[in-house]
């Protein structure tokens, strides 16, 4: 059965205008954003469930690269595309979310860079500037590979600091394996960034990491 074999009012196009698209399924959702037509033998309805299947999970949608999608017969460089925008738009929309007015625990700093870190399949190492009432200046992305001393050079992390007259800030990364327990880099990376900070007048208060739904606060693990 194709979208036009379907009664009007059970079309996705037609539902989304009627019900609204918070009562649309991910395969309707999709769907409506790979045009209106599959192909021979196929509604675009199945072939929106065989991206998902793909994929195994919505979310996993972010790990997909076009030649995967381009993989799946009657998926080409347009249709691909076009679900990528889609999945880079809603990612961006999230990180644009209404940020904390000030910095004061890990879950501020969950909030903060959550969004940022969710998908990612590499290390991603960050630094929130803030002034002396804690407000964040700006978020500073250093490094992107696997941590070590080498990458995360305390020149690059105080750069913007100093640029920015940031009186102190929070260092955090994340774990793409989803534990978040730190390691022996970790520590050694964390206590070169105090030191350095404490030589240049800019505190470092904490280093947090992001592991798979869960964050690990240096600060509250007496680490530092």
């Amino acid at each position: 059965m194709t979208i036009r074999d379907l009664p009007e009012r059970e079309r996705p196009r037609e539902r989304l205008l009627h019900r609204g698209a918070k009562h649309m399924s991910n395969t309707e959702l999709l769907a409506i954003l790979m045009a209106t037509s599959g192909q021979k033998g196929e509604s675009v309805l199945e072939l929106a469930q065989r991206v998902l299947e793909k994929a195994g999970d919505i979310s996993n949608l972010t790990r997909l690269t076009c030649d995967e999608l381009c993989e799946l017969k009657g998926i080409g460089p347009a249709k691909a595309a076009q679900i990528l925008a889609m999945v880079e738009l809603s990612r961006r929309l999230s990180i644009q979310g209404t940020p904390p007015s000030s910095i004061r625990s890990p879950e501020d700093v969950q909030k903060l860079l959550l969004e940022r870190l969710r998908y990612e399949e590499r290390e991603h190492f960050f630094t929130i500037l803030l002034n002396t009432k804690n407000h964040c200046l700006g978020i500073e992305e250093v490094s992107v590979g696997s941590l070590n001393s080498s990458i995360v050079h305390p020149r690059e992390v105080f750069r913007a600091a100093i640029r920015r007259s940031a009186a102190a800030l929070i260092i955090a990364h994340n774990h793409p394996s989803g534990d978040c327990a730190p390691s022996r880099e970790d520590m050694e990376v964390t206590r070169r960034l105090t030191e350095a900070g404490r030589l240049l007048g800019i505190d470092v208060l904490d280093h947090v990491i992001f592991g798979d739904g869960v964050i690990l606060s240096f600060k509250e693990k007496g680490l530092m």
